[in-house]
């Protein structure tokens, strides 16, 4: 008995205390804050800044006032902003909506084969982003589809997709649907996999169809996926970047109809861009913060909408 109480009082000697619990904290903490929370801090620092490293001026605003009241950086950036939202609502309409739609059809028990259909939605994922584009940029030009499409029939479709002002970046978008779908198929699978047999079957049995059951069971309780779905989604289109490089180049081609935040970015604060060629870091992280205020707008109401309790 006495050898048990000193095992005891051994063991719990050994746990932890008092705030020694937040010992264990401190390694994701520690590369939190050199990998993200320092970056931020100095790139909004830096916005306020122009010049080369080694010698930098403080401006103040000057950068933002100069992002937004002269002609040429002004015109560029709010060209990027709006190709940059037509490029979400894309992704949001095609990408998203396809994706609830396959992983209804996939959760389906009566469906056969939904492995050899998931591995199939979701292999275009695993390949490279560069790889991928530079296909579809061969597959979009008439000069090597052209012949082929014409002995199908199909012909018509042998247009400058890919050079054509109109249709560029609706094409650059789709693309990047068709890569990415697995994604949000595969959170929506799980989600509507955790929903209740026993809610579908008692709401069966009362006679709701396929639809209401959907719209009134499966898609309230899976409020929270479809929330984070749509952030994922918001976060990765307003920082895109390697689907338009690889299918057009860092310009946005043709004559910057596929110029998004991304590519502005790069061209500005990294690459340099014409007439100059010269990069402007303090301008290039004036359009990175902006970024992140644009994105923390859209994603802190977002979060509390769909993760609260209701």
């Amino acid at each position: 008995m006495q050898q048990s109480k000193s095992l005891r009082k051994f063991g719990a000697s050994l746990r932890p205390s008092g705030w020694y619990w937040m010992l264990y904290l401190l390694p994701g903490l520690l590369i939190y804050v050199v990998f993200m929370a320092y970056p931020l801090i100095a790139s909004i620092q830096l916005s306020f800044y122009t010049g080369s490293f080694g010698n930098r001026t403080f401006v103040g605003f000057q950068n933002y006032i100069t992002l937004f009241t002269d002609p040429t950086h002004s015109s560029r950036f709010f060209n990027a902003f709006g190709h940059t939202w037509i490029f979400f609502a894309i992704h949001m309409v095609v990408q998203n909506m396809l994706g609830i739609l396959f992983a209804v059809m996939l959760t389906n028990r009566t469906m056969r084969g939904r492995s050899i259909y998931q591995t199939i939605i979701f292999l275009p994922t695993t390949l490279a982003v560069v790889v991928t584009g530079y296909l579809w940029k061969l597959i979009l030009s008439p000069v090597w589809t052209g012949d082929i499409l014409a002995s199908m029939g199909l012909g018509f479709l042998a247009q400058p997709w890919l050079g054509n002002e109109s249709t560029a970046l609706v094409c650059v978008a789709l693309v990047s649907c068709w890569q990415w779908m697995g994604i949000p198929t595969m959170m929506f699978v799980a989600a509507l996999q955790g929903v209740s047999e026993e809610l579908i079957e008692a709401s069966s049995l009362e006679g709701a169809n396929s639809w209401h059951i959907f719209r009134h069971i499966k898609l309230p309780l899976i409020k929270p996926v479809v929330g984070i779905v749509t952030i994922l989604t918001f976060v990765n289109n307003f920082n895109a970047f390697d689907v338009v490089y690889s299918m057009e180049n860092a310009n946005g081609a043709p004559n910057y109809a596929t110029d998004l935040i991304g590519t502005l970015f790069y061209r500005v604060g990294i690459a340099g861009q014409h007439p100059v060629a010269i990069a402007d870091a303090g301008l290039g992280a004036t359009i990175a913060t902006i970024t992140f205020l644009m994105l923390s707008i859209f994603v802190i109401p977002t979060l509390i909408k769909t993760q609260g309790g209701d």
